[in-house]
């Protein structure tokens, strides 16, 4: 740890944590979730505090704000002090005084953490009302002053709307907002961007950042995200199993991490700037498979909302993908890229355009048919917990996929093939009678995927399966698929908005933007050479795992984004520029 022994130094101490211990009680049995953790955080400073998920790093940010409730929970020891006032002395009263006024939290979940009731502009002027005591009109204009300062447009207007009528990267900044209304001393940011696109999450941070300039907040960014720790921190804490195992200035942490887990955090994390390693041939290649697997001819998926309000969620797009092939699609939320894979598989019917697998168009079979194709074809999902039945035992989520596409036999050799594919997927055969919530959410994961290959699929859609996954079971993840795709010649459509994992995945590259492919390339040609300007800014705004790097980088944040086609998409033709490399090039 850092010596703050000096008395100038302690002066400039805002919040000190001294060997804080929590633990949870359930049928009298402990869990130390916090074992004697020590911190401090000095004034207008960003520390980042790092682990992997049941690190300890939200049970300390909520013991300090007492927001942890007891029992089950109980602070078995430590102190917590702001502004040279311990916490633990304050009642209640006191400390609900302090939460918004003097500290600040943002939430991983803006959706669940925002009142669906109630309008966007009461939600922010509740905390003024109470904590700063201004009248309805005043907390109405500090409101809108607020929206404008997080950088969201037309704020009067916004005001007066609901949280569902937000995007995912609006009400973070409407959280945001909130948390600073009160210009708390403290911001404490618990995965502010986990679910977020890079470009959204860039123009959050830099809201951040910008907004700790002008108020001199300090802020604790809790995260798994070390890129994001690189961009935004002076100051890392690695937490693991609810201990400090290493702290120090995050150039220290980066360039020479003295703790092995630190050391895996940083390996775990794919790079922009690495050469993408060969992957070797597939082990075995059918005579069929010169002609592609998967050809997808002037796709659409035309979604009518009434009124005369069409959405164009996928517009007119093609391509081929091989078989063996992994081809990666990125972009932002609502670019299509679900929605192309979901009406690949028919899941949506396509408003128009062709889908053929191994020749045979899709949308002539009828339903009798298509359930037989689909045992060709599988999906692995984004949420593994949401997409698994928690009453059903892992033996019968897996096997009711046998089930299903009538591959009927014996209660002991449907267990034998449930066995086998939770061997194949790394876990364990004796895992099969557990329950979904008995797993952790990289396990749940692999279970999603030992259920898609349970009918042995040719071709997996992966949809965005790694989204709520931290960094170094992320790597788990990819590695897995690809020992699967080489052992099973599988081919994927890899789904994501990390464009860093995408990389490394993927043999090719489509990038989609407002329902349309605007660049499609080889994986390391696209990210060397990205030509359209939607796939430069998309490159831009990821983190890069390097301090010295992210100091010096200017992000470019997409602010053309708002307008109605700011890419010339509508006249657009999609052309090849130099050898299997596609961009969307405007016309006039």
């Amino acid at each position: 740890m850092e010596n703050h022994n000096n008395a100038g130094d302690n002066m400039n101490i805002l919040l000190k944590v001294n060997d804080l211990s929590v633990s949870f009680y359930s049928r009298d049995k402990e869990v130390e979730a916090v074992r004697k953790v020590s911190f401090d955080v000095k004034e207008g400073e960003t520390l980042g505090i790092v682990g992997e998920s049941g690190s300890g790093k939200s049970v300390t940010a909520r013991t300090i704000m007492r927001l942890l409730p007891s029992p089950p929970s109980i602070v078995k020891g430590g102190e917590v002090y702001f502004k040279g006032q311990n916490l633990a002395d304050k009642t209640d009263a006191e400390m609900e005084a302090i939460r918004g006024r003097d500290i600040g939290m943002i939430f991983q979940d803006p959706m669940s953490s925002l009142n669906p009731t109630m309008r966007i502009g009461n939600q922010i002027e509740e905390s003024l009302i109470k904590h700063r005591k201004l009248g309805k009109s005043e907390a109405r204009k500090e409101a809108i002053e607020m929206l404008k300062l997080v950088g969201i447009t037309n704020p009067e207007a916004r005001y007066y709307q609901y949280p569902h009528e937000f995007s995912g990267g609006m009400r973070q900044r409407v959280m945001i907002a909130i948390a600073l209304a009160c210009r708390p001393a403290l911001l404490i940011a618990d995965e502010p961007t986990t679910s977020l696109d890079v470009t959204i999450q860039a123009q959050i941070l830099q809201q951040m950042k910008d907004i700790q300039k002008q108020l001199g907040t300090s802020i604790i960014l809790i995260t798994h995200d070390l890129g994001v720790v690189a961009s935004m921190c002076d100051r890392v804490v690695v937490m693991k199993e609810g201990e400090i195992v290493e702290t120090g200035t995050t150039e220290e942490i980066f360039s020479n991490p003295q703790h092995p887990y630190t050391l895996r955090l940083l390996n775990a994390l794919p790079r922009l700037d690495e050469k993408k390693k060969l992957k070797p041939a597939p082990s075995f290649i059918r005579e069929e498979d010169d002609v592609p697997l998967l050809q997808v001819r002037s796709l659409k998926q035309h979604f009518d909302l009434g009124k005369g309000q069409i959405v164009k969620a996928v517009n007119n797009i093609s391509f081929d993908i091989q078989a063996g092939e992994t081809l990666g699609v990125v972009g932002e939320s609502g670019s299509g890229k679900s929605t192309t894979g979901r009406t690949i598989l028919r899941l949506h019917e396509a408003t128009g355009g062709e889908v053929l697998f191994r020749g045979i168009p899709l949308q002539q079979l009828n339903r009798s048919e298509m359930k037989k194709m689909r045992r060709h074809m599988g999906i692995i999902f984004q949420d593994p917990y949401a997409s698994l039945n928690p009453r059903l035992r892992i033996i019968d989520i897996i096997g009711e996929a046998l089930d299903v596409h009538g591959m009927s036999m014996g209660k002991a050799q449907r267990q034998k093939r449930v066995e086998e594919l939770l061997e194949m997927v790394g876990l364990n055969a004796s895992h099969a009678l557990r329950y979904p919530h008995e797993f952790s959410g990289g396990q749940r994961q692999r279970i999603g995927i030992a259920r898609t290959l349970a009918v042995e699929p040719e071709f997996i859609i992966c949809d965005e399966p790694l989204s709520a996954l931290d960094v170094s079971i992320q790597a788990q993840i990819v590695k897995l698929l690809e020992e699967l795709q080489q052992r099973l010649g599988l081919t994927y459509l890899f789904i994501a908005h990390d464009l860093s994992m995408v990389k490394h995945i993927s043999d090719r590259v489509a990038v989609m933007y407002r329902g349309k492919i605007v660049e499609l390339a080889e994986s390391e040609e696209l990210y060397a050479n990205p030509m359209h300007e939607y796939t430069k800014s998309l490159l831009s705004a990821i983190p890069v795992p390097d301090p010295k790097v992210e100091s010096k980088k200017k992000l470019i944040l997409n602010a053309e984004a708002s307008k109605a086609d700011p890419y010339g998409l509508e006249r657009s033709e999609f052309v090849e520029v130099k050898k299997g490399h596609w961009v969307a090039v405007a016309n006039g």
